[in-house]
C-alpha cells in the first residue's frame, strides 16, 4: 500500500456499547426485559434500629435465541441493560473493546470510502452527501459533475474519523481533512478525476442514464427559486455584519451562490466549517474562501498544511471566534444543506438577532442569560446556593457547553473528601455513572472512586485544549456536604473567572492575578490567550464604537439617581405593603426594558417578562435591578435609566436588530427599565443567616458550645433536639475531655442521618488525619425532650441549640422545667433566635433604636425566620423565661449570644442562656424514687470498640 510516507499516531475511537453490539448482531431476536427489584439496604451504619428504605433498583434479563442472562441490580435501567449485554458478550466470546485500525488500515479505508462515494449505489443512498452529488450533475460547463471536496469532508463523518486516525492534528485543522481526501482521490485515477488547483473531484465515467434521471427527478419538485436569509461577516471589524439574501434556483447549486457572494467564481473554492454553529442539530455553518496557495500545493506529496498555507486576506476575528478556528477573509453564515430527513434542500433564515445571540452564547454570562431568556436583565450568579433556588442552566452544564463551543476538551473533575479519600475521573464519568447520586444516597461510588455522604467534599476542575495543553485549573478550598454541590460550585468559579475576562479582555495582568487568587484559579496565560485572542479584537472595536454614541451619565437627568450603581431617574410608586425582599429570598418581578433615544419620546421595546424570579443577594440579575428591587415592597413599581450595556447584548435582545443597530449607530441612547415586584418567597433560616454572617450562625453556635465544653472539662454531654447530629458531629473534630455523647430527637429520619454521620467519623478516629477524640460511647435516643428518661440524668453538660422555637410556648416551658428539675445537667446551654434581629435579616426596616417610637410597629412587620417556628422571642421575653426557670430550680443563668453584638441594638442574632447548677454534685446525682423509668428508645449505640447495636 502506498501511504506517502505518513507517520501517524492513532487516536481513541468511540466504541459501541455492549447493548449496541448485541442489537447489531441479533436485532429483534434480542429481548431486553427490565424489572424493578427490592434493595437490601446497606446503610453504612451497623446497629441502626430504624428501617431504611432503599433506592429503586433494576435488574435486566436478556433473552437470546440460544440462552439468556440476568444482570446485577443497578440504580438505572440502562446500566442494567448494559450489564446484561456484557454478560451475553462474555458467553459468546465476543470482545467489546474497539478494534482501532492502524494508520495504514485507516488510509486504505479512506481510499475505499472515497471510491464508494462515486459508485452507482451511492447515488440512491440516504446520505446527506447524495444531495450534493445530484446538485453537481446540474452544474454547467466545466463544473458539471464536480463535487467540492469541502462538502465531502463535512458531510461524511466516517471520512473525517479516518483522517483523525491517520493524523490527530486533523482535530484542530479543517484543511488537513481536505488534504487527505484529495490525496486519496489521486490514488483512484481509474475511477475519479482531480485537477491541479481545484478542491473538487469528478467521476471519470458518466452515471448510467436511468440512475442519473431518477435521482434528479426526485429533487425536481422543489420551487423554481428559493430566497434564503443569511449573514455576511466581513473580515474587517470596521465593517458591520449585515444580512444577505441567497437566491438559489432549483437548477443551481447553493454553494455556487454563496461563492459569488464571497467574490469567488464557484463553490469549489469555498470551504465549509466542519461543525455546525449553534445547535448540533442545525445546518448552520460558516462558508469562506479557500486559500489559493493551498490549492496550488496539492501536487506535492502529503503537504504540511501548517507550513505551506498562505491565506489571502486578513484574519476574520468574528468568524474565527464563532467557529473556534482561524478563518481568513469574509465569511457567510447560512443555515442550508442536504439532510437525511429532507428530500430536497433544507434551509432556514438567519437574522441579525440570531447571529448576536450566537455571539453572546459563547460567553459564560451569555449562556446563562439565554437560558433565562433575559438577556438585558439576568447575570451569571456569583454563588451557587441550592439546586432548588438556582434558575437557568446549571454551572456544570454551562461549563461543558463552553468547552464544546470553543473546541476545548471536556472539563475534568476530581473530588476529594475530608477523609482523604480521592476520586479522579473525566467529567464523562459523572454523566454515565451513579457518582453524583452517591453523595445523596450515602453509598460510595464503586466505579472509579467516590465519596461517602458523611464526608465533606471539595472538587477540582481542569480545562485542557484539544491537544491537551492546560488552559485553566481550579482548586477550591471549600468543602461541601454533597458531591454535586462541590462540582457545581467549582464549575461556577471557573465560569466566573472566564466571565471576568470576557467582560474585559484587556484586563490588566495584576487584576487578573487577583481574580485568580480569589477564585482559586491557576491560569496558563500563553495557552489561554492563544485560544481567545480573537475575542480581544472584537471587544476593543465594539467598545470604541459604543463609546462614540453612548448617552453619557452627565447628559441623563440625575434627579433621584444612585450614581455609584449606575442608576438614574429612579422613581418608585405604589403603596408600601411592608413586605420587602431580603438576601436569600426569591423575588418575583415583571419588567420591560426599552431603548430610549436622546431627544425623542418614542421608545424601542427590547425585552419584557410577565414574571421573572431570581434569588436576592447572589448577583443573579444586573446590579441595577437588584439594588432597585431591594428598595421596593411587594406591589410597588419602579422606573429607572441606565447606561448601555455591550452592543451585542442589545442586538441579541432586539426583535428588529437592523433597526436597533441603525439607532445605536446614529443616536445617543440609554436603557429604561420598568419593574413591578409581584411577590417574594422568604428564604430558609440558615440561608438568611448565611447571607449576613461569616462563619454562619450555626457554626458560631457550635463554637460557642465547644468553648464551654472545654472550659468545664465535661466528660458527658447530651444534646436535646439533636436533629441530624450537626453539633455532635462537629464536636468530634476537636480534642475535648468528652467520653460519652448522647443525642435525643423525635425525628427518626434525622436520627438516621445522625447515626450514619457519627458512626462514620468515630470509625475513623484512629486515622492520623482525623483529630483525636476520647469518646468511648455514643448513643442516639428516639423520644420527646419534654419527657424524662433517667438514663440521661446528671450529665456534665446539656445543649439545646435552636430547638425550643419549634415547640409551642407551653411546651418550651415544660421542657425548661423538666430539664432543670429532672435531667439536671451541671451546665445547660439554650439558644433561640432573637426576634428583634429579624428586621436586619429581612431588611424590613432599619436597625431599631431604643427610643424609636414605632418600635412595636416595626417588630410586628417582621416574619419568623422559619415557617416551622411556633414563636420567636425578644430579648426581654427570653430573659424572663430563663431567669424564672433558673430561680425555680436553683440554677444561675448568664446571657450572651452569637451574630451581631450585645452592646448595640438589636443585640445578638442568636441569643443564648447558660444555666449552671448551684446544687452540690453529690446531691444532683441522687434520683428520686420512681424516676428510673426508661421512656426513650435506643436507635443506635457505639461502644468505643467500633461495635454498633440498636439496644442497650
Amino acid at each position: 500500500m502506498e501511504n506517502g510516507g505518513l507517520s501517524v499516531v492513532a487516536v481513541r475511537k468511540m466504541k459501541l456499547t455492549p447493548k449496541a453490539i448485541i442489537v447489531q448482531k441479533f436485532g429483534r431476536n434480542a429481548q431486553f426485559t427490565v424489572d424493578e427489584v427490592q434493595d437490601v439496604v446497606q446503610n453504612g451504619c451497623p446497629g441502626l434500629a430504624i428501617p431504611q428504605k432503599g433506592p429503586c433498583l433494576y435488574r435486566c434479563s436478556l433473552q437470546l435465541p440460544e440462552f439468556s442472562v440476568v444482570s446485577e441490580t443497578f440504580k438505572k435501567k440502562k446500566d442494567a441493560e448494559q450489564s446484561a449485554a456484557e454478560k451475553a458478550l462474555e458467553k459468546l466470546g465476543i470482545d467489546p473493546s474497539p478494534n482501532v485500525p492502524s494508520a495504514e488500515e485507516a488510509w486504505d479505508k479512506l481510499i475505499a470510502s472515497v471510491k464508494h462515494l462515486f459508485s452507482n449505489e451511492f447515488l440512491s443512498s440516504q446520505s446527506p452527501l447524495r444531495g450534493h452529488f445530484i446538485a453537481a450533475l446540474r452544474r454547467d460547463g466545466d463544473l458539471y459533475g464536480s463535487v467540492p471536496a469541502s462538502v465531502i469532508a463535512v458531510c461524511d463523518s466516517k471520512l473525517a474519523n479516518l483522517c483523525k486516525l491517520i493524523n490527530p492534528k486533523v482535530e484542530s485543522s479543517h484543511l488537513l481533512v481536505l488534504t487527505y481526501i484529495m490525496r486519496a482521490a489521486t490514488r483512484l485515477s481509474e475511477f475519479v478525476v482531480t485537477s491541479e488547483g481545484q478542491l473538487s473531484i469528478w467521476r471519470k465515467d458518466l452515471y448510467p442514464p436511468e440512475i442519473k434521471e431518477s435521482s434528479i427527478i426526485q429533487q425536481s419538485e422543489s420551487p423554481d427559486s428559493i430566497c434564503i436569509e443569511a449573514i455576511h461577516i466581513p473580515s474587517s471589524l470596521e465593517m458591520a455584519v449585515h444580512p444577505v439574501t441567497l437566491n438559489v434556483s432549483s437548477t443551481g447549486y447553493y454553494l455556487d451562490v454563496i461563492a459569488r457572494n464571497l467574490d469567488q467564481t464557484d463553490g469549489n473554492k469555498i470551504l465549509v466549517s466542519s461543525r455546525t454553529i449553534g445547535k448540533a442539530s442545525s445546518e448552520m455553518r460558516l462558508y469562506f474562501a479557500a486559500p489559493k496557495s493551498y490549492l496550488l500545493d496539492l501536487s506535492s506529496d502529503l503537504p504540511n498544511v501548517e507550513e505551506v498555507v498562505d491565506f489571502e486576506g486578513s484574519l476574520n476575528p468574528r468568524a474565527s471566534y464563532l467557529y473556534g478556528q482561524d478563518i481568513y477573509g469574509d465569511a457567510i453564515l447560512a443555515s442550508i444543506g442536504y439532510t437525511r430527513k429532507s428530500e430536497g434542500l433544507f434551509h432556514e433564515d438567519i437574522t441579525l438577532q440570531s447571529y448576536y445571540r450566537m455571539l453572546i452564547h459563547l460567553t459564560p454570562s451569555g449562556v446563562y442569560k439565554l437560558s433565562r431568556e433575559a438577556i438585558l436583565t439576568a447575570e451569571l450568579p456569583m454563588a451557587f446556593t441550592t439546586r432548588t433556588n438556582w434558575r437557568g442552566s446549571f454551572p456544570r452544564e454551562m461549563l461543558f457547553m463552553f468547552c464544546r463551543q470553543h473546541w476545548l476538551s471536556e472539563p475534568v473533575f476530581s473530588t476529594c473528601s475530608n477523609s482523604l479519600k480521592e476520586s479522579s475521573e473525566s467529567s464523562r464519568f459523572y454523566e454515565k455513572s451513579a457518582a453524583l447520586e452517591s453523595a445523596e444516597t450515602g453509598k460510595e461510588c464503586t466505579s472509579g472512586g467516590g465519596t461517602a455522604a458523611s464526608d465533606n467534599v471539595r472538587c477540582e476542575v481542569k480545562i485542557f485544549s484539544k491537544s491537551r495543553d492546560p488552559i485553566l485549573d481550579c482548586s477550591p478550598k471549600e468543602f461541601y456536604k454533597k458531591q454535586n454541590e462541590s462540582i457545581e460550585n467549582a464549575s461556577l468559579k471557573v465560569l466566573s473567572w472566564l466571565n471576568a475576562y470576557f467582560k474585559d479582555p484587556d484586563i490588566r495582568l495584576e487584576k487578573l492575578n487577583n481574580l485568580v487568587g480569589a477564585l482559586d484559579i491557576q491560569c496558563y496565560p500563553q495557552n489561554f490567550f492563544k485560544k481567545f485572542s480573537s475575542y480581544r479584537f472584537i471587544h476593543n472595536v465594539q467598545q470604541r464604537k459604543m463609546g462614540e454614541k453612548l448617552l453619557q451619565a452627565n447628559s441623563i437627568n440625575t434627579l433621584n439617581a444612585i450614581p455609584e450603581h449606575g442608576i438614574y431617574c429612579l422613581s418608585i410608586g405604589g403603596p408600601d405593603s411592608g413586605i420587602y425582599p431580603s438576601n436569600g429570598c426569591l423575588s418575583f418581578i415583571s419588567y420591560s426594558v426599552s431603548l430610549v433615544i436622546e431627544g425623542e419620546t418614542m421608545k424601542e421595546l427590547l425585552e419584557s417578562r410577565e414574571e421573572f424570579e431570581f434569588e436576592m443577594g447572589t448577583g443573579a440579575v444586573i446590579p441595577q435591578v437588584e439594588v432597585v428591587t431591594a428598595q421596593m415592597s411587594v406591589g410597588q413599581s419602579a422606573c429607572f435609566c441606565k447606561e448601555l450595556p455591550p452592543q451585542e447584548l442589545i442586538l441579541a435582545a432586539a426583535d428588529d436588530s437592523a433597526r436597533t443597530f441603525s439607532l445605536l449607530s446614529s443616536r445617543a441612547c440609554c436603557l429604561e427599565y420598568h419593574i413591578t415586584l409581584l411577590r417574594v418567597t422568604e428564604p430558609p433560616e440558615d440561608r438568611m443567616e448565611q447571607a449576613l454572617f461569616s462563619p454562619p450562625l450555626s457554626k458560631q453556635r457550635v463554637e460557642y458550645a465547644l468553648q464551654h465544653i472545654k472550659e468545664s472539662c465535661a466528660t458527658t454531654l447530651v444534646d436535646f433536639g439533636c436533629g441530624s447530629g450537626s453539633l455532635l458531629d462537629s464536636l468530634l473534630d476537636y480534642p475535648t475531655a468528652l467520653e460519652k455523647i448522647v443525642g435525643v430527637d423525635i425525628s427518626q429520619k434525622s436520627l438516621s442521618r445522625a447515626a450514619k454521620i457519627i458512626h462514620s467519623k468515630l470509625s475513623k478516629k484512629l486515622d492520623a488525619a482525623v483529630p483525636c477524640t476520647d469518646v468511648k460511647s455514643a448513643v442516639l435516643f428516639d423520644g420527646s425532650i419534654t419527657v424524662f428518661d433517667s438514663r440521661l440524668h446528671g450529665f456534665d453538660i446539656g445543649t439545646c441549640l435552636e430547638v425550643i422555637e419549634h415547640m409551642e410556648e407551653d411546651e418550651a416551658s415544660q421542657f425548661g422545667n423538666i430539664v432543670l428539675s429532672s435531667f439536671r445537667p451541671r451546665i445547660l446551654i439554650v439558644s433561640t433566635p432573637n426576634y428583634e434581629y429579624n428586621a436586619i435579616l429581612q431588611k424590613s426596616s432599619s436597625t431599631i433604636q431604643e427610643d424609636d417610637p414605632d418600635e412595636k410597629t416595626q417588630l410586628q412587620s417582621c416574619k419568623f425566620r422559619n415557617h416551622d417556628h411556633k414563636f420567636e422571642w425578644t430579648r426581654d421575653q427570653f430573659n424572663c423565661w430563663a431567669t424564672e426557670l433558673a430561680a425555680r430550680h436553683n440554677y444561675s443563668v448568664e446571657f450572651s449570644g452569637v451574630g451581631g453584638s450585645g452592646d448595640r441594638e438589636p443585640g445578638f442574632a442568636s441569643q443564648i442562656a447558660v444555666f449552671r447548677s448551684r446544687t452540690p454534685p453529690e446531691e444532683d446525682d441522687l434520683l428520686k424514687d420512681g424516676d428510673s423509668a426508661h421512656h426513650y428508645k435506643v436507635i443506635w449505640e457505639w461502644d468505643g470498640n467500633g461495635l454498633s447495636r440498636s439496644s442497650l
